[in-house]
């Protein structure tokens, strides 16, 4: 069994892309991903605006809009009022506010209310809605003012004109993520997301590595020793398991010595780091014996290292995903080994708590294993004829 552990070691060591698909290629997806959604939150709405009324009323709330923090002002020449609005249509610009002429003195007047026109593309909702949002509340904040003046002209007294004012009902924001202060962006999902997804990769070089054992009549020889079929499978299957152990230390410490994400209890990583390599080595298994040939066998490796992927939740939080996706995702392992790895990196736990994550990968690995060896005498036959 050792002799086959150190063939297949070398092999994959000397395999053509193997370095290139197992550690490169992740790494090159985590910096593009991980570039971009780092950035995400840094960045600021443009509210592009045409003030055509040029008084201090309409300055002061052009001004609060800018004091919002991820809002920037620009503002745009009333002289190119068409072709702006134009501009909207054709999807050059996202949106265009418009405070018109008079405003300032309708909204003193107070007998009507003071009209904004506010121009949006609709392809841009994600942009314009926010820009909307904040629009409405400065208004109501003019609204609450001209409130509080009438209060103020009965006779009410600021105090109780501003318990009259105060909100109804106050959302306390509070929030609980383990024990760890700091916060978290996307890029700790990013970071543990591809690691599981390029740990899956293992399946396509397992599989060539059955299909080539085969096809050159090293099966066969095997067959004439006293070499037991375990033996052979857990042969196999050792240089898989270590070659995942490495490319995930590798993944999760460029990870953390890159965009500092956060690795929590040292000890349930890698247990985590350990269950998921037995699972995807044991999946491995279970389709290099199944498989009858090379083709298929890449075709369901893809589909299950990139389906997985993608219901699994390792390219977006799952919450953003529909119901049914959701409940599709926690049948795959890719799921829980997610699930595990943000408990520890982003909740604190610790062993204890990702226990039942832990057993399922467990389970998903011993089940390709007991395929296997049920395969296995068919898969030998196959290798004599």
């Amino acid at each position: 069994m050792l002799s086959i552990v150190r063939k297949e070691l070398k092999l994959l060591l000397k395999g053509k892309g193997n370095f290139f698909f197992l550690i490169l290629m992740p790494m090159i997806f985590i910096c593009l991903f991980g570039s971009v959604f780092s950035s995400v939150g840094k960045s600021t709405v443009k509210v592009n605006y045409v003030d055509l009324d040029h008084t201090a009323t309409s300055q002061q709330f052009v001004h609060a809009i800018g004091q919002v923090k991820g809002f920037a002002l620009r503002a745009q020449p009333s002289s190119n009022l068409t072709s702006d609005i134009q501009q909207v249509a054709d999807g050059k610009l996202d949106s265009l506010l418009v405070i018109p002429s008079g405003f300032g003195t309708t909204l003193r007047a107070g007998e009507k209310p003071a009209e904004l026109r506010f121009y949006v593309d609709p392809t841009a909702a994600s942009v314009t809605g926010p820009i909307e949002s904040v629009v409405n509340e400065i208004a109501n904040q003019y609204q609450t003012k001209r409130v509080a003046a009438a209060l103020a002209a009965t006779g009410a007294g600021p105090a109780k004109v501003q318990r009259i004012l105060q909100p109804s009902v106050q959302v306390q924001e509070i929030q609980r993520i383990g024990n760890q202060p700091s916060s978290f962006n996307m890029v700790d999902q990013v970071v543990p997301g591809y690691t599981v997804m390029f740990a899956f990769f293992i399946l396509m070089s397992m599989m060539r590595s059955f299909i080539g054992e085969k096809e050159s009549g090293m099966l066969t020889r095997l067959l004439s020793t006293p070499l037991r079929p375990l033996a052979y499978l857990v042969g196999m299957w050792i240089p898989s398991l270590i070659a995942v152990l490495v490319q995930c230390v590798v993944l999760l410490g460029f990870g953390h010595a890159v965009y500092g994400v956060h690795l929590g209890d040292l000890g349930a990583m890698a247990a985590v780091v350990l269950c998921l390599g037995i699972c995807g080595t044991g999946i491995g298994l279970a389709i290099s014996l199944l498989v009858r040939g090379e083709n298929q066998g890449r075709s369901i490796s893809m589909l299950i290292s990139i389906g997985g992927a993608a219901v699994g939740g390792l390219w977006l939080p799952t919450q953003l995903m529909p119901h049914a996706v959701q409940v599709i995702g926690r049948v795959t392992p890719q799921y829980w080994a997610q699930q595990a790895f943000q408990n520890v990196m982003m909740r604190s736990a610790h062993i204890g708590d990702i226990w039942q994550s832990l057993a399922i990968l467990l389970a998903f690995g011993a089940a390709g294993l007991l395929v296997a060896v049920w395969r296995f005498p068919h898969f030998v036959r196959s290798a004599t004829h």
